[in-house]
């Protein structure tokens, strides 16, 4: 009875009658083509940091496979992001991209993970080197340290095999943009113990927006990866790896909106001038390490180095008030030279043991984190201006460097417990103890996280989980003599998370159901009000800001039938200002209360296979005093594989179509860094695997 309510909860988000066929038609599977049920992932290593199930992950998480990249030729982070609701995209200027998840922004030092490394995310990531990409949903302070509300997006990376494998790659599409790639693996020594994987990218993009001057903006990336894994012993185990990142655009910073959304002048119209430019060098390096303890328990060593350099020379065009096509705008040009530094370190302890008549399943485990970054600018004592259809004026820049230093290390220790009391009752519990050292921001913080979790049936799981986050201030006492709490004590901003959710695996555990409730508050936010007239003060400064998102989210992903898959979700989000100075009662910007994704692909036969996608946006703000709003917009997306018949090789031939119906839409960014959303685009790819 209890299945039979389940089975009627999730059906109503979705209809699933056709997906649950009778176990005698599902019972014996064929392997058909080049493909089987690989848009279904059944654990994500970055959730709890140990081998636990999706079924035992007190935890809304979305995974998404590298099929699913290779069949949308994905160049772009973002790119695979759109397949998960929850994730809606904000503003791509400066040749990189941000994202919110649940509404809330991710932080580029925090938001994101490498492996289950903290990654410094400031630039578009390589996804050629990815095997999946793990959505963990809530705040996840526990396990990683600071981290925002929303969640985390943690990109796994591809890893060496012992079976040889060459597979290459080539796609263009109708601007003449191009990308070349090459991944290679292998055991390199007899005995297998020394194995490889090697991943190397060329890119040249030409973008369909121009400058003012008519000339194209262009990208030019090089990438290369090396990851080796040796196995020391019967119980050790270590790998090695590095990749380098070079990362050439012209710089688009979007474009300028009215009053009423709408945008100023041509769609394809770049305000910056064609000379602006960011270059990016970035390099990744490190070490891990697992032995086995015992049977039951083992030990793993991670240290990561990334090595971060950018210039950065901008335009920096200004929107004057009230502009119209044709008008003239400033610009104050300047040369900015960043370097960041980023080390992490962790060690995680992981076994299995019973006590007190209940099986348990451990994580000990203590992570750093050091942060160095400096930066170097010089600039333009006054504004260039500039007229539309102009030739490209001087650049008077004149010799006023300015130079910034920060830095800092945190590190932390958590323990977590998944507790299984029999077949149906586990409980999750866990805690962390994380200090920051911050000359005038120290910080130290104790966060809980717990879950309890019900399996109806051995495919099924229910769930609640609470969980906290936090993300320390700039400093740690308020410094304003002019404030009547001057000298105040600063906590950490937190948050917290209360879910509601279930799990099922259908057709013959072929299909993943998802679906779960959660209600998230941000807390400890600067609060600045006007102090009393004759008080002495001029300010009254307060922790009471408040941000609370609610919602609902429902995914389904895996295999209707030996030839349908799928790869669905949708979120509704009740995102507000609860407490704020100036934003209170009001909306995040790009957060919309509905959003939705589908792709999908359908298998003809061995040789051909069709794909075909649906994102949808609803309508979000484009400012935060929310006067001015985007319209909604559904892009539909289709595409179609055909595989050669070689003797000695794979070789997949792909025609996708990007926005088949060339839906006009606003992306993510606000009312002058807005992004466009591109047109009608054609991509042709092939692919061969020997």
């Amino acid at each position: 009875m209890r299945y039979s309510v389940l089975c009627l909860a999730i059906g109503s988000a979705l209809t699933t009658s056709s997906v649950l066929a009778k176990s005698s038609e599902i019972e014996v599977i064929e392997v058909k083509g080049t493909y089987f049920n690989d848009y279904k992932v059944d654990t994500a290593k970055g959730a709890m940091r140990t081998d636990a199930s999706l079924l035992e992950t007190a935890q809304s998480v979305f995974v998404i496979s590298d099929t699913v990249i290779d069949e949308q030729l994905a160049t772009t982070l973002g790119e695979v992001l759109n397949n998960d609701a929850s994730l809606t995209a904000g503003s791509k200027q400066r040749n990189r991209e941000t994202f919110n998840l649940r509404g809330f922004g991710l932080s580029s030092s925090n938001g994101y993970l490498r492996d289950g490394h903290q990654h410094w995310s400031h630039y578009q990531q390589p996804i050629e080197t990815l095997e999946q990409v793990e959505i963990i949903k809530g705040p996840s302070s526990i396990l990683y340290g600071q981290s925002g509300p929303g969640g985390l997006v943690n990109m796994v990376t591809k890893k060496p095999t012992a079976k040889t494998i060459m597979n290459f790659g080539m796609d263009v599409d109708h601007l003449g943009s191009t990308r070349a790639t090459a991944d290679f693996g292998g055991a390199i020594t007899s005995e297998e113990d020394l194995r490889y994987r090697a991943v190397l990218v060329k890119q040249d993009v030409t973008f369909d927006r121009e400058y003012v001057d008519g000339n194209e903006r262009t990208r030019d990336r090089f990438l290369g990866s090396l990851v080796l894994d040796y196995d020391i012993n019967d119980s050790s185990f270590v790998r090695v790896h590095y990749d380098r990142t070079n990362d050439k655009a012209g710089l688009d910073t979007g474009a300028w909106l009215d009053s009423k959304g709408q945008v100023i002048g041509s769609d394809k119209t770049i305000r910056d001038f064609s000379w602006a430019f960011t270059d990016i060098t970035v390099e990744n390096k490190g070490i891990d390490f697992t032995h086995a303890l015992t049977e039951n328990f083992q030990v793993t060593v991670g240290y990561n180095e990334q090595d971060f350099s950018r210039q950065r020379f901008e335009s920096a065009p200004r929107k004057p008030t009230d502009y119209q096509v044709g008008d003239s705008y400033g610009s104050r040009p300047y040369d900015r030279f960043d370097d960041w530094q980023f080390t992490t370190a962790f060690v995680d302890v992981t076994g299995e043991f019973e006590l007190g008549g209940f099986d348990h399943q451990v994580l000990i485990g203590a992570n750093s984190l050091d942060y160095y970054f400096h930066m170097k600018r010089d600039s333009s004592d006054k504004s260039v201006p500039y007229i539309e259809g102009n030739a490209q004026p001087a650049i008077p820049l004149l010799p006023k460097p300015r130079e910034f230093t920060s830095e800092f290390d945190y590190y932390g220790v958590y323990i977590q417990d998944l507790v299984t009391i029999n077949e149906q009752w586990q409980v999750s519990l866990g805690g962390r103890y994380d200090k920051q050292n911050k000359e005038g921001a120290d910080n130290e913080s104790f966060l809980p996280k717990g879950g309890v979790l019900y399996h109806p049936s051995e495919n099924g799981t229910v769930y609640f989980s609470y969980s906290e986050g936090f993300e320390p201030q700039r400093s740690s006492k308020l410094d304003n003599p002019e404030d009547k709490n001057h000298d105040m004590k600063l906590d950490a901003v937190t948050s917290q998370q209360h879910e509601i959710g279930t799990k099922w695996q259908l057709v013959d555990d072929r299909l993943l159901i998802t679906a779960a409730v959660f209600d998230i508050s941000k807390t400890g936010t600067l609060i600045t009000t006007d102090a009393e007239a004759g008080s002495g003060y001029t300010t009254v400064t307060t922790q009471a800001g408040k941000q609370r998102h609610t919602g609902f989210e429902f995914s389904a992903q895996g295999a209707v039938n030996d030839r349908l898959f799928v790869m669905g979700s949708v979120m509704n989000l009740d995102a507000e200002y609860v407490r704020d100075e100036y934003y209170e009662g009001k909306s995040p910007v790009d957060a919309p209360q509905w959003s939705a994704s589908l792709w999908s692909r359908y298998e003809f036969s061995d040789a051909f296979a069709v794909n075909a996608g649906a994102f949808y946006q609803g309508e979000r703000f484009a400012d935060y005093d929310n006067t001015i709003t985007k319209d909604a917009y559904t892009r539909v997306d289709v595409g179609a594989t055909y595989k050669l018949g070689l003797s000695h090789a794979d070789v997949n031939v792909r025609f996708n179509i990007e926005n088949l119906f060339d839906k006009n839409y606003l992306a993510g960014g606000g009312v002058n860094n807005v992004t466009i959303g591109e047109g009608t685009t054609f991509r042709l790819a092939l692919q061969a695997a020997f």
